[in-house]
C-alpha cells in the first residue's frame, strides 16, 4: 500500500528559548528534524510532507534539496489542525504516517512494525511506558486491553493521571477515513486546540480495532522541548555511537567523551583517545590512533597514521605512517602523502606534502606544492596573498629550508635547493644551490644599552 508521511515541525518551542525554530536545534551536528527525515526516507513512502510555522521559511530553507513538500501553517491551532493542512498533498496515498519533527531518534524499524501491527486496521498507534508519565497524553483501555481514546494531561481525571501508558503521537491512520475524522473532531479541551489524537475516540466509536506497538527504548519517542532534553538525548544518542565503535573492534578510551556528528568508516585497530570529535565523512584506515582533543571533519586517515593532542584536520586528505600534531591545524584541500611530518603550531592550507617530508614547527603552508623529502625549518612562512590575489610557491625534492624564512609567492624553490635561516625569498631559488638573503652582521662597539630614568623615592 503506498505510505505517505506527515511531520509536524509548527511548534513555536518557547522552552527553548531561542530565536532558532525548535526542529532546527542541532542533535549529533544535524538538527532535529534532519534526523526525521532521514528516518521517513528509509521507510520509501510515496509523498513526505513537512508541516511549519514557527520560524517560517527558516525551516524549509534549511533543507534546499530535501525532495518533501513544504506546507506552511500559520496559525497553531493544534495537532489536528496541522495534519488538516496536509491533506491536500497525500490524496495519492493509502495510510498516511504522522511523526513529529522534535522526536529524533525514532528508529525506522519501530516504525515499521506500526505499519506491519496495523495493516489490518484503519489506525495505529506507537504507545511507551514510562516510570513517570508527565506531560503525556494517557491511554485509556478497557479492562480486555482494546485501546478506547487518548486523554490529555490538561484534560485527565485523577484516575486517567495514574496511567503509566503514555501516546508518543506517532500514528498512522487510513487516509480515506482521515479526512471524515478530522472535519468531525473539536477543540472543547483546556488547550482549546484540536488534537489529532482525538481521531481515536471517533474510530472506536464507529467499531474500529487500533492497533498499537512499543519501542524497544523510551529515548526513541522523548521528544525536544528544552535544552535539558536535548542535551540527554545528545548523551543517549552519543553513547549508542560509541558502543557500536567499539563493537566493531575500536578503542575508545572513555567512550563519554567522544562526539561522533557525522559518519565514521574505521579499519581495524583504531584508537581514539578523549574528547574527539568527529564531524562530516571521516575515514581511518587500520592503525590509526587520535590524540586527545582533537576535531576532524571531512578527512580521510591512511593506516598506521597519528594525530596527536589538540589537532583539527578539515577537508583533507592524510596518507600512511604520517605523524600530525601536537597543535596542528590541517585546513581545506590539503594532501598530505605518505610518512610526512606535520609538527606543532603548523598550519597547512590548500597545499600538497610529498612523500616524507618533513613541516616540523611553527610554520605555515598556503597554497603550496611541497616535493618529496623536503625539510621546511620552523618559523617558516609561505607569504601567498599579495592583498588581491592568492598565489602559489611550489618546493622541490629533498629542498631543505632554513628556519624564519619567508616565501613570497609566486615562486619556485628547485629540487635539492636549501634557504640559509632568515631568507626572504622574491625570486626563484635554483636546484642544488644555496640561496639566502640577508644583510651584514655588524657589531657595535661602545654600544650601551638604555636604562629607565629612575624614579625618585617617595618617601
Amino acid at each position: 500500500m503506498d505510505l505517505g508521511v506527515v511531520i509536524l515541525a509548527a511548534g513555536q518551542g518557547t522552552r527553548m528559548r531561542s530565536a532558532l525554530p525548535k526542529v532546527l536545534h542541532p542533535l549529533a551536528g544535524m538538527p532535529l528534524l534532519g534526523h526525521v527525515l532521514g528516518t521517513a526516507a528509509r521507510l520509501a513512502p510515496k509523498t513526505t510532507v513537512v508541516v511549519y510555522g514557527h520560524g517560517g521559511e527558516q525551516v524549509p530553507a534549511h533543507f534546499p534539496i530535501a525532495p518533501v513538500q513544504w506546507v506552511e501553517q500559520a496559525q497553531q491551532l493544534g495537532t489536528g489542525h496541522a495534519v488538516q493542512q496536509a491533506l491536500p498533498w497525500v490524496q495519492a496515498v493509502n495510510r498516511v504516517l504522522v511523526l513529529y519533527g522534535d522526536v529524533p531518534l525514532i528508529k525506522a524499524a519501530t516504525l515499521q512494525r506500526l505499519l506491519d501491527a496495523s495493516a489490518g486496521t484503519s489506525l495505529g498507534v506507537l504507545t511507551a511506558l514510562l516510570d513517570d508519565p508527565s506531560g503525556y497524553g494517557r491511554m485509556v483501555r478497557d479492562p480486555t486491553g482494546r485501546i478506547l481514546r487518548i486523554v490529555e494531561q490538561k484534560d485527565a481525571t485523577e484516575a486517567e493521571l495514574k496511567i503509566h501508558e503514555i501516546n508518543t503521537g506517532i500514528m498512522v491512520l487510513d487516509r480515506a477515513q482521515l479526512g471524515d475524522w478530522l472535519r468531525r473532531i473539536g477543540n472543547n479541551n483546556a488547550q482549546e486546540e484540536f488534537y489529532l489524537t482525538d481521531v481515536i475516540a471517533l474510530a472506536v466509536a464507529e467499531g474500529e480495532e487500533v492497533a498499537s506497538v512499543q519501542p524497544q527504548r523510551r529515548e526513541e519517542v522523548l521528544g525536544v522541548n528544552d535544552r535539558v532534553q536535548l542535551a540527554h538525548l545528545e548523551r543517549y544518542f552519543q553513547a549508542r555511537q560509541a558502543q557500536a565503535l567499539m563493537q566493531a573492534g575500536v578503542t575508545l578510551i572513555d567512550p563519554a567523551r567522544f562526539d561522533l556528528r557525522g559518519r565514521l568508516q574505521v579499519g581495524p585497530d583504531v584508537s581514539i583517545d578523549i574528547n574527539a570529535v568527529i564531524e562530516g565523512e571521516v575515514v581511518l584506515g587500520e592503525g590509526v590512533t587520535i590524540g586527545p582533543n582533537c576535531l576532524l571533519r571531512n578527512c580521510r586517515l591512511g593506516p598506521g597514521t597519528q594525530v596527536y593532542a589538540h589537532s583539527v584536520i578539515e577537508d583533507a586528505q592524510v596518507g600512511r605512517d604520517a605523524r600530525i600534531g601536537p597543535f596542528a591545524r590541517i585546513r581545506p584541500g590539503s594532501e598530505l602523502a605518505d610518512r610526512v611530518h606535520v609538527g606543532n603550531f603548523v598550519e597547512v592550507k590548500q597545499s600538497r606534502v610529498g612523500l616524507g617530508s618533513k613541516v616540523n614547527h611553527l610554520t605555515y603552508l598556503g597554497d603550496c606544492e611541497v616535493g618529496s623529502g623536503t625539510n621546511v625549518g620552523a618559523g617558516t612562512i609561505s607569504c601567498n596573498y599579495d592583498g588581491a590575489h592568492k598565489h602559489r610557491t611550489v618546493i622541490g625534492d629533498n629542498a631543505f629550508i632554513g628556519s624564519n624564512t619567508a616565501l613570497v609567492a609566486p615562486v619556485r624553490v628547485g629540487d635539492g635547493a636549501t634557504i640559509g635561516a632568515g631568507s626572504v625569498i622574491t625570486r626563484d631559488a635554483p636546484a642544488d644551490q644555496l640561496t639566502l638573503t640577508r644583510a651584514p652582521q655588524t657589531t657595535i662597539e661602545g654600544w650601551q644599552r638604555p636604562k629607565k630614568d629612575r624614579i625618585p623615592d617617595s618617601r
